[in-house]
């Protein structure tokens, strides 16, 4: 049997600690409400129009599509760029599998950027030695919610007729000088599953103020790329798919957009309280949060560690914090994609289409050495998925204290 991985209350499911979990969920009080409706309706209420009207004139964009997850939202946003096989798409090397799957079931070609150094986010100076000529698009991660530097990006992509859109599935919320995260190019994609910050059952959307992309993501994304002909029918004059978010989900969807703000807002207050406990323990630094982001929506809190400041790896400080009483206390170097996607490179050395040359123009390889700033980052952070808005500032004192005393223990 495959050892498969775990998603959502699976995944927290035998966590322990004196800090609060994620799970149960606080779910808004009309979501029952919502439910109902669609149940009487006999599932003919516009419950998902209603979402995706809402969602929008929450961000300030014209369109919201919703879909059934975010790893849909990312592919139908993928699909409706129709790029030629063998683009390049360069996307943050430090992300989910989800923020790639698009791309590949669309024979692109990822182009993996590393991160600034001690960070977990992209910038312009290390997306710009990417760029090729068969470069098309800049895909962007707000990783832990912490929006990237954007206006150096966009003016980078400017120069060279790139288009930019962004994952923003851990960033719900998250502000970029005065600005949304998922507001900051040409579309972006969201996550409502159930462990991101405003979590239904499962669920997702692109947001786009692009009249003409969001026609194009209803028809590629959810009409199957098929048109009606008088006297035929159906044809599908492109293969499309059919991501279309149950009824159900926007009426949770509905209800959790109702109490994010406040949800969000406690978040951003917790993670800077907690950041300001943790940057008091010697060789304990927390994941840094730059002046431009005016609104933090933390979905995980990182700490990273002085290496040469412990008698124990990271690894061994993970498992000692969760022990203490930090649920979901573990490292993250998973979160590497060249590295984790190990597909990637062997297909890139087999040439299996799109590698094969022609479509691809050169030799592609895959690896944890074409990002060095990232894996020395992620060789040394320590992240929490169990950070919520439940947290209160007693939270955050025990937290610090717990991180205070597994440090002191482990000292050279």
């Amino acid at each position: 049997m495959t050892d498969r991985a775990l998603y959502g209350a699976a995944a927290h499911a035998g966590e322990t600690g004196a800090l609060p979990n994620p799970y149960p969920r606080t779910i808004g009080p009309n979501a029952a409400k919502y439910i109902q409706e669609v149940i009487d309706s006999g599932l003919t209420c516009d419950m998902i129009g209603r979402f995706e009207r809402a969602f929008a004139a929450e961000l300030g964009v014209k369109h919201c599509i919703a879909t059934p997850g975010c790893t849909p939202a990312l592919a139908i946003l993928a699909a409706a760029f129709a790029f030629v096989p063998a683009s390049e798409i360069i996307v943050s090397s430090v992300t989910d599998f989800g923020t790639i799957q698009g791309l590949v079931k669309e024979n692109y070609i990822p182009v993996f950027a590393d991160t600034e150094p001690n960070s977990m986010n992209v910038c312009a100076e290390t997306i710009a030695p990417c760029i090729t000529d068969q470069t098309r698009a800049i895909l962007i991660v707000h990783k832990t919610g912490i929006a990237c530097d954007m206006d150096p990006i966009n003016a980078l992509a400017a120069q060279h007729g790139l288009v930019v859109y962004e994952d923003a599935c851990q960033a719900v919320f998250s502000e970029y000088k005065g600005r949304y995260a998922g507001t900051l190019s040409k579309a972006a994609g969201f996550s409502f599953d159930s462990e991101k910050t405003m979590g239904s059952d499962v669920g997702g959307c692109v947001v786009t103020d692009d009249d003409e992309l969001a026609e194009r993501l209803r028809f590629v994304g959810q009409s199957r790329g098929g048109v009606m002909e008088p006297g035929f029918g159906r044809k599908h004059v492109l293969p499309g798919y059919a991501y279309r978010m149950p009824h159900c989900t926007a009426a949770i969807c509905l209800a959790q957009l109702e109490i994010i703000r406040e949800q969000v807002a406690q978040r951003d207050r917790m993670v800077r309280l907690l950041s300001k406990l943790v940057a008091e323990v010697s060789g304990v630094t927390p994941h840094p949060i730059p002046d431009y982001a005016n609104v933090y929506s933390c979905w995980m809190f990182c700490i990273s560690i002085d290496a040469e400041a412990f008698a124990c790896t990271t690894d061994d400080l993970a498992r000692q914090l969760e022990e203490a009483g930090i649920p979901g206390a573990g490292t993250g170097m998973y979160y590497l994609l060249p590295a984790s996607c190990t597909f990637l490179d062997e297909n890139a050395r087999g040439k299996v289409y799109p590698y094969s040359m022609p479509p691809a123009s050169r030799e592609y390889r895959y690896g944890a050495e074409s990002c060095p700033n990232a894996v020395d980052y992620l060789s040394r952070m320590i992240r929490w998925s169990s950070f919520c808005e439940k947290y209160q500032p007693e939270h955050c004192e025990l937290a610090a204290d717990i991180v205070r005393r597994v440090a002191e223990r482990n000292r050279r």
